[in-house]
């Protein structure tokens, strides 16, 4: 005679959506800021040595603004990845020096990052007892960035360190005699496409990060809507 089979029903596994959310966010982010330090530092591996750019003995007073304007094209091309990295340099340096700006830009980069890209679309942002949609959210980032930027110190102090960098680049660039240096045909012409790879490398990681985030709240929240009904 068979022995009865006293095994129950099998018991499927059950995933929460919201743990499941947040681990997606999580992911999203990790990959946002994974993109931006893999993009500086290919960037930053293709840089020219320092002593290079520092040689006291290559330096020169142009004889003519044509010839200066034909320096820093020349340096430009060369020096590029370089140049980047010393307006960089001026610019957190600036931001250092005014602890102000460095809070209120560091607040709205992360409003935008933790409200509105990264942001669950499943959970609505709730404040003051009211709930805002995302069009009320970006509505509410819009005019923050544009308060920040334009009715703080903040949009001074960046133009303001972006004005002595590229000063600081130009004076190099002028100065700074090219005849040692020797570029290949392809690298002269990729000069600028290569300069801004390096801003784009990072803000492509960014994008394609959001787009990835926002995508999965869109889909979570049209599952539902199916389960739902």
């Amino acid at each position: 005679m068979a022995a009865p089979n006293s095994s129950g029903p099998a018991i499927l596994p059950i995933t929460n959506p919201q743990q499941q959310d947040t681990q997606q966010s999580s992911s999203a982010v990790r990959t946002f800021f994974a993109g931006i330090s893999d993009t500086v530092r290919s960037g930053l591996a293709n840089r020219r040595p320092w002593p290079e750019l520092l040689d006291r003995s290559a330096l020169s007073k142009p004889e003519s603004i044509s010839e200066a304007t034909l320096r820093i094209r020349k340096n430009y091309n060369y020096f590029r990845i370089n140049y980047l990295t010393v307006i960089t340099a001026v610019l957190a340096i600036s931001l250092l020096t005014n602890p102000l700006s460095l809070i209120l830009l560091t607040a709205l980069l992360a409003a935008w990052i933790f409200l509105y890209l990264f942001r669950q679309s499943t959970e609505p942002l709730t404040a003051f007892g009211r709930q805002f949609s995302d069009r009320e959210t970006l509505l509410f980032l819009i005019v923050s960035t544009v308060v920040v930027i334009f009715l703080t110190s903040v949009g001074s102090v960046l133009v303001s360190a972006l004005m002595v960098g590229v000063a600081i680049v130009c004076v190099h660039g002028a100065f700074r005699a090219p005849e040692d240096l020797f570029l290949d045909e392809q690298e002269t012409q990729n000069g600028v496409s290569g300069f801004l790879s390096f801003f784009t490398g990072g803000a492509q990681a960014a994008a394609t990060a959001a787009v990835g985030a926002r995508a999965h709240n869109g889909s979570v929240i049209t599952r539902k809507m199916i389960i739902q009904n």
